[in-house]
């Protein structure tokens, strides 16, 4: 999509400062980070939302969670514990209509909620 900005982070046309990525996902540092490592880990392909998960192609889907903890590896975070997160739509905080996780670590985190 066009307008989107993480699709077009991921096509290379807006600057991120990238962590890793390979042929199914992109992962890059949260502009605003909460904690000391706050990457984000988007599909390259469009979908808005976990809503949408079946979208994607079974071998994107099960990807993530290796991919997410080769962020979670490579930003240092393995160890000492770190959190993903994908908020889903407006009552849970999805601010940007693209999916997208939240990997999440550095200091001690407290309650989920």
């Amino acid at each position: 999509m066009s307008d989107c900005i993480f699709c077009r982070i991921a096509a290379g046309e807006i600057p991120a400062e990238v962590v890793t990525d390979d042929e199914h996902f992109i992962a890059f540092h949260d502009l605003h980070p909460l904690a000391p490592v706050h990457v984000l880990v988007i599909p390259r392909e469009h979908v808005a939302s976990m809503a949408e998960l079946e979208r994607l192609p079974g071998e994107t889907v099960a990807g993530l969670l290796p991919f997410a903890a080769r962020v979670a590896r490579e930003s240092g975070v393995e160890n000492s514990g770190y959190r993903l997160v994908a908020n889903t739509g407006a009552d849970a905080g999805q601010e940007v209509s693209h999916l997208h996780w939240h990997v999440i670590g550095g200091r001690p985190l407290g309650g989920m909620v």
